[in-house]
């Protein structure tokens, strides 16, 4: 369904290269449970999915695997904050591939992944959630991955960017890049520029992806026990007169004070004592 390749194989940002070579991620029974009921929830909806899309020409069943997902994985989302609408670029921080899945759920968004996903399933996957890709490896290309951005802000999702471009670790926010954010002014559409703030309160540092493979990671949030309680906050839009890298500063800003980060003209901003 869609975003299942962030389940899978999460596509979009990545955690930073790993310096020791770590150990298998061992598969508990409780990880194998909740995969088992992810691909059981794939297996009931996908064949609804495809068969609404070709009588209807569009399908409301990727949200609804998504917010079923979350709580197979044991994941409780609250949304704060008033809804993002449509023609709106949500700037968010990033923290694991449990974020694609829970931002899906909670805000009906579509994501910018870079293009290479691997496998055809994995594409046909994230182009059930209207996925937007960029070669982000294209340093020259910044201006056509901006446009790119700016044609999907004009459908009907919301779109959502790592400003990060990567998972970061959790104590701070790493520096937000602004070259995606120039989408808003190439956008025929009267766009919202909004920061997002993910929180994962106690569980944050846990819960980053960062310096360990996907694979580990992803063991270690299906293994929890319990359940994870996260707070999706959805903040005040930005001021449209604002140039890409001051929206990027800004949407920083707002991010860090309301996840309790001090912010300081240098990175990276730090916790707060």
């Amino acid at each position: 369904m869609a975003s299942a390749s962030s389940i899978i194989a999460w596509s979009f940002t990545g955690s930073r290269s790993i310096a020791n070579v770590e150990q298998q991620p061992r598969l508990t029974f409780r990880a194998a449970r909740r995969i088992a009921g992810l691909l059981l929830l794939f297996l009931l909806i996908a064949p609804l999915h495809v068969l609404t899309k070709l009588l209807f020409g569009r399908s409301g069943w990727p949200r609804r695997f998504l917010a079923a997902a979350t709580r197979a994985i044991g994941v409780r989302v609250t949304v704060r904050g008033r809804p993002a609408r449509q023609h709106t670029l949500l700037v968010a921080n990033h923290l694991s591939w449990l974020d694609i899945v829970i931002l899906g759920c909670a805000t009906n968004c579509t994501f910018v992944s870079k293009d290479e996903l691997g496998h055809g399933l994995l594409h046909w996957l994230a182009d059930q959630n209207q996925t937007v890709y960029v070669k982000r490896s294209h340093r020259k290309g910044a201006k056509e991955q901006a446009i790119t951005v700016a044609k999907s802000l004009e459908g009907e999702k919301p779109v959502t960017v790592f400003a990060e471009g990567t998972t970061g670790p959790g104590t701070h926010l790493l520096p937000f890049r602004s070259t995606l954010l120039e989408a808003a002014n190439f956008a025929a559409k009267d766009v919202e520029v909004r920061p997002l703030a993910l929180d994962y309160g106690a569980a944050t540092v846990d819960v980053a992806w960062h310096e360990e493979s996907g694979a580990s990671n992803a063991m270690r949030q299906l293994s929890r026990r319990g359940v994870l309680p996260v707070s999706v906050h959805l903040l005040d839009p930005l001021d449209r007169s604002l140039d890409r890298k001051q929206l990027a500063a800004a949407a920083r800003a707002a991010v860090a004070q309301k996840l309790g980060f001090k912010s300081d003209v240098q990175s990276p901003i730090d916790v707060a004592e």
